[in-house]
């Protein structure tokens, strides 16, 4: 059963899903969290305080509005546009994440969020 959580950057607030895996369980027990974000072209990411390996959903092939967990820096990776790795328009993370959950509605409206001295991700 997905977890419903939200995201507050700024004044957007989305709606996401976390996923019925053993990563998306361990960061929706760590949450709230708030911090910081990175920027890496259209990509927000963040530590957070879970540690897990790669797992059967590990991949570098994601799309606008995925969410992944990046284990080398036990960083969340809000993805909503293309990334320094991109070739086109889908985001290519660093390296491999874990799909840990995607956002419903328009990941794209993060775009006008960048530059954010505060992301929030929360239950719903």
């Amino acid at each position: 059963m997905p977890t419903p959580i939200k995201i507050t950057v700024k004044n957007i607030v989305l709606d996401a899903e976390l996923f019925d895996t053993k990563t998306a369980q361990a960061i929706a027990d760590a949450l709230p969290v708030e911090t910081m974000p990175n920027e890496w072209g259209d990509e927000f990411y963040f530590e957070i305080p879970v540690k897990m390996p790669l797992d059967d959903t590990a991949t570098t092939k994601v799309k606008v509005g995925d969410i992944g967990y990046w284990p080398p820096g036990n960083a969340l990776a809000i993805f909503f546009g293309p990334t320094p790795m991109s070739r086109g328009t889908e985001p290519v993370p660093a390296s491999e994440v874990n799909l840990v959950g995607k956002i419903i509605g328009d990941a794209t409206l993060l775009k006008k969020a960048k530059g954010a001295a505060k992301i929030r991700i929360e239950k719903a």
